[in-house]
């Protein structure tokens, strides 16, 4: 039995090794890396994070793919020991190799099956980096509290990913919370990652912000988009665009600029704003308004056109936006996405970042939706 599941994991990471084409990663490294070795890299430093992010996942995943086929081998070496142990009478050696054996499959599976995800992230945005907003539903001060707690959520979970953010804006509610927030996640496939946490997230529980702790129910929001690249191509002309530019602030005053270096952009013809305050210059916030609102731009085309083969297929059933995962802290602990069913009772660890069940669950729901609309 033990030998036929760590067949079938040979094969399964067999197949995974020829979607990933680590031979050809090889290649892609060795020119990531004499980029990354220009004396010029940083004269353009977007290039240049992009760059390096790159590296530091190429570099990640062919160490994986590496690590993964060296320990695959030596399971074949435990259950060799274990053979000649038998043969030479010894079964209590025999049993402790088995039991070895068992104990590092079981990490090894779950380590195929993460690997296994990087080969369904094959969207045609997936590979981009990623523009996360957070904004807080009707409600008041429970909902801009509720939004706090998401930023808080996803920030922990980027940290514990090790992932490259900013928080390039913040708008604060007056009492307590945000209102929006902002967040540039610089990691390739950071969009395929995260499309699915697109949508409205549900909050029960018992209110801290009035005398008889009633139980609320909250609601925020989720955005999730591609990060514009040059190569795309979205002009935008002048005449379409309001510019404001208003002194960056912290909640309470604090970090208050003394020159107007936040810039607001909107998009007259579609509504679309976009704030930043992160960067110490006008023109830097500027510019990195402008890539997020491109992004928009795009990511609002590709649903235009997706509506539109919808509609002639007599399919007009939308779903972005909807509600797709609640978080339950009263009268009982639970967070369950609703369109995965993944659940679990540990809802502080969720609220800390601890995402992952939910993301691999997305992804893998995603793939399957695309294959039986095929």
């Amino acid at each position: 039995m033990l030998e036929e599941e760590i067949e079938d994991l040979h094969k399964k990471f067999k197949q995974i090794v020829a979607v990933l084409k680590p031979a050809q990663m090889e290649d892609e490294l060795n020119t990531l890396r004499k980029e990354a070795s220009d004396p010029d890299l940083w004269s353009n430093q977007e290039n240049a994070q992009k760059i390096t992010s790159q590296l530091k996942h190429t570099e990640s995943s062919l160490n994986k793919i590496k690590n993964l086929r060296s320990e695959l081998n030596d399971l074949d070496v435990l259950i060799e020991f274990a053979k000649e142990e038998v043969n030479s009478g010894n079964k209590e050696a025999s049993s402790q190799y088995l039991s070895q054996a068992k104990t590092e499959l079981e990490g090894l599976q779950e380590r195929i099956d993460e690997l296994e995800i990087q080969t369904l992230l094959s969207g045609k945005f997936d590979e981009r980096q990623a523009v996360m907003t957070i904004r807080s539903g009707a409600g008041g001060v429970e909902a801009a509290d509720w939004a706090s707690m998401l930023l808080r959520m996803y920030s922990r979970y980027f940290e514990k990913k090790n992932y490259s953010y900013s928080v390039d804006d913040i708008s604060y509610n007056d009492e307590a919370g945000i209102k929006s927030a902002t967040i540039e996640i610089q990691e390739p496939y950071a969009f395929g990652e995260l499309a699915l946490e697109a949508g409205t997230h549900r909050l029960v529980r018992q209110s801290p912000f009035n005398a008889k702790s009633k139980r609320e129910t909250s609601f925020a929001a989720v955005e999730v988009i591609p990060l514009i690249e040059a190569t795309d191509h979205i002009d935008i002309p002048d005449s379409e665009i309001k510019v404001d530019v208003f002194r960056a602030s912290g909640p309470g005053g604090q970090c208050v600029n003394t020159t107007d270096s936040a810039v607001r952009l909107t998009h007259i013809p579609t509504g679309i704003v976009v704030s930043m305050q992160n960067e110490k210059s006008q023109i830097q916030n500027r510019a990195a308004a402008m890539r997020v609102l491109q992004s928009r731009l795009l990511i609002l085309k590709q649903e235009q056109e997706a509506k539109e083969k919808k509609e002639l297929a007599g399919d007009i059933k939308a779903s972005w936006g909807d509600q797709i995962r609640n978080y339950v802290l009263h009268p009982y602990q639970m967070v369950k996405d609703l369109r995965t069913g993944v659940e679990t009772a540990q809802t502080s660890a969720v609220l800390d970042g601890d995402l992952d069940k939910f993301v691999k669950a997305e992804i893998r729901y995603r793939a399957m939706k695309e294959r039986s609309e095929r």
